[in-house]
C-alpha cells in the first residue's frame, strides 16, 4: 500500500469528526445504525472478475458479523471500477492491476489488499510445461505460432485472452512486455471464460488468475518458476499483480471504512489467504 492502512483510517475517522454535520453520499444508499449502534446498509463493490471469489468470500464473512448489512459484488473488468466509484453506483471498485494515469489515481484511495500470480495455462493434455519468459511473448505476439516450436506438438496456437478493459491483460501484457504487440485468437470477458476455453481446446493457451486455477487447466511453469502462492509471495514467479479496492479521496462512509478494516484484520487477511491470493500485511 501506497499509505499505511491505519494512517489512512485514522485520517479518515478526523475527516469525518470535522465534517459531522455534512452527509456523505457514496454508492446507492448511505450507512445507518441502529439503536445498539449496529450497521446496517447497503454496499456494492465492482470491477475486476478476477477479485470476485476473494471478494465474495469477504463480503459474506462480513454479513454474518453483521446482519443487517447486504453487500453486492459485481463487475465486468478492472475499467469498470474506478467508473462506477466516480459515478457513484458503487462504493468500492475491484481492480486487478494498478490504477492508471487516465483514470486520475489521485482521486481515489488506494487499499492493495494482497498480491496474485498471473498463471498461464493450457489444456491437461499439452506436452508443453514449461516457457520462457522471451518464449511467452513470442507466443502471444504471433511470432510463435506452431506448438511444435515448442516440443509440443505439429498444431496451431491458439491464444485466448481476455478483453481490453481487463486488469489481467493489461498486467499480463505489461510484464512480459507486449502491449503494442499482442494477438489473439479469442478474447473473453472473464477469467472463467478464458479457463474454459483452454480446458475444452488441447491447441490453445491463455492466462487467468492464480487464485482461480483447478484440475480443468495445467498452469506453465516460467522461466524455470513454478505459478503458486509461495513463489508469489518470494517474488520468484514475475507474472503477479496487486489486488486492489479503490474508494472515492476522502468521501469513505461508516460502513464502507468498517467493511476496509475488516479487510484488513486478522480474519479478513486470513479469507484473502484462503481464497489463494497472497495477503497484504504490511
Amino acid at each position: 500500500m501506497k499509505l499505511s492502512f491505519r494512517k489512512i483510517i485514522l485520517t479518515a475517522i478526523a475527516l469525518s469528526v470535522i465534517t459531522a454535520s455534512a452527509c456523505t453520499e457514496i454508492g446507492v444508499t448511505q450507512t445507518k445504525t441502529d439503536s445498539q449502534g449496529e450497521l446496517s446498509g447497503e454496499l456494492t463493490m465492482t470491477g475486476s472478475t478476477s477479485m470476485a471469489d476473494v471478494s465474495n468470500a469477504l463480503a459474506e464473512a462480513f454479513m454474518k458479523k453483521h446482519e443487517n448489512v447486504t453487500i453486492s459484488v459485481g463487475g465486468n473488468g478492472s475499467g469498470e471500477g474506478p467508473t462506477a466509484v466516480n459515478d457513484g453506483t458503487a462504493n468500492i471498485g475491484l481492480l486487478s492491476r494498478g490504477l492508471k494515469d487516465s483514470e486520475n489515481p489521485t482521486g481515489f484511495d488506494q487499499y492493495i489488499i494482497g498480491y496474485d500470480g498471473v498463471a498461464v495455462i493450457v489444456h491437461p493434455q499439452s506436452p508443453v510445461k514449461k516457457l520462457s519468459l522471451s518464449e511467452l511473448a513470442d507466443v502471444f505476439s504471433g511470432k510463435i505460432t506452431n506448438w511444435s516450436e515448442l516440443g509440443g506438438a505439429d498444431a496451431p496456437i491458439q491464444c485466448i485472452g481476455r478483453e481490453a478493459a481487463s486488469g489481467t491483460r493489461g498486467a499480463f501484457e505489461e510484464i512480459v512486455e507486449i502491449k503494442e504487440s499482442a494477438a489473439y485468437a479469442e478474447e473473453q470477458n472473464s477469467t472463467g471464460n478464458v479457463k474454459q476455453a483452454v480446458s475444452n481446446n488441447p491447441n490453445a493457451i491463455g492466462y487467468v488468475s492464480l487464485s482461480s486455477l483447478d484440475g480443468s487447466v495445467t498452469a506453465l511453469s516460467i522461466d524455470g518458476v513454478d505459478a503458486t502462492e509461495e513463489n508469489v509471495a518470494s517474488g520468484s514467479y514475475k507474472l503477479q499483480r496487486p489486488f486492489l479496492m479503490i474508494t472515492k479521496k476522502d468521501s469513505t462512509d461508516a460502513l464502507t471504512k468498517a467493511f476496509l478494516e475488516f479487510v484488513f484484520s486478522e480474519d479478513g487477511m486470513k479469507i484473502i489467504a484462503d481464497d489463494g491470493v497472497v495477503p497484504n500485511k504490511k
